[in-house]
């Protein structure tokens, strides 16, 4: 750890910058200095509403539910990432990319880091209260998975699996929004972002994978090892034949159609670029996914407006 107490794969950020010293390590603990993370958990979310928009005939996502989204998923990125910390602070102290995290280097106590929680857990409530009532149900269903997922890389060889359950619940949840119920597209919106959830940690897991091996801790990074690029290609082109699909329940047409070969053409170059024996340019290509998600988040918007409009 370094004297400012950063984490050792994020320096340099508004975080070390410009926040008080008292909240650095809090900030840290919610990965505001990282907020990829909960750019990959709102993506979904806001392909969600964009797909409902265009099943219901509006020109564009509903606004305020968009604002929510964004509120929501960066609070509760904190409060599950808090969580995650609490529960692998012994593991975290022994891999060499994560022993400078608040807990295990000391800069927080666990007594701390559970009200913190409990306080971002309260904001995210107080978010979800907004919407109607089978999505304020459906929001709190997902804590279960949320709660399970850092044991999860204890037993299985798949935590990625139980990642994309819950980093892809917002594509039920900004359909829920609008139509308070749930639908094909929804179902395989969240199907097909499970998929891309898979590929793109696996992605990042390589990073860990010689620690995880000595700490044992499984992960799909080490279970695919040198298949990897094959194994990406497999869960890449189902998330793009799944999106693809919900695309067509939901009513979308041509201009979702070339965003969503464009969202492909990206996760294609992910898997010709990927070099696992590369951590940095693992991580990089791993924070790419925000680009692909922002690309398929802008077809599906084009789309709507297109369908509103020309259709």
């Amino acid at each position: 750890m370094s004297e400012a107490g950063r984490v050792s794969d994020s320096t340099g950020n508004w975080v070390d910058t410009l926040a008080p010293a008292w909240a650095r390590p809090y900030l840290r603990l919610a990965r505001a200095d990282r907020p990829i993370g909960a750019w990959l958990l709102l993506l979904p979310c806001w392909w969600s509403a964009a797909a409902a928009a265009i099943a219901a005939g509006h020109p564009y996502p509903n606004p305020w539910h968009v604002l929510l989204f964004f509120v929501g998923a960066f609070v509760m990125r904190g409060a599950g990432c808090t969580w995650n910390d609490i529960v692998d602070r012994e593991l975290d102290a022994k891999v060499a990319r994560t022993r400078s995290r608040p807990i295990p280097s000391g800069q927080v106590s666990v007594q701390a880091a559970a009200l913190f929680l409990a306080l971002q857990a309260l904001v995210g409530l107080m978010v979800l209260a907004q919407f109607n009532r089978f999505t304020i149900l459906l929001g709190i269903a997902s804590l279960a998975i949320v709660a399970v997922y850092p044991l999860a890389k204890r037993v299985t060889w798949w935590p990625q699996i139980v990642l994309g359950l819950a980093f892809s619940w917002g594509a039920l949840m900004g359909w829920a929004a609008v139509f308070a119920g749930l639908g094909a597209p929804a179902l395989l919106l969240y199907a097909g972002s499970i998929a891309w959830v898979i590929g793109y940690d696996t992605i990042y897991a390589h990073q860990d994978r010689e620690d995880d091996a000595l700490i044992g801790v499984k992960s799909t990074a080490r279970l695919f090892g040198r298949r990897t690029r094959l194994a990406l290609l497999c869960f890449y082109a189902l998330a793009v034949v799944l999106i693809g699909l919900s695309g067509a329940a939901a009513g979308a047409g041509p201009v979702f159609v070339i965003g969503c070969v464009l969202f492909g053409a990206h996760l294609g170059w992910q898997i010709e670029r990927l070099d696992i024996d590369d951590p940095d340019l693992c991580l990089r290509l791993f924070k790419s996914n925000r680009d692909a998600g922002l690309i398929l988040l802008a077809a599906l918007s084009a789309d709507a407006l297109y369908q509103f409009y020309f259709v």
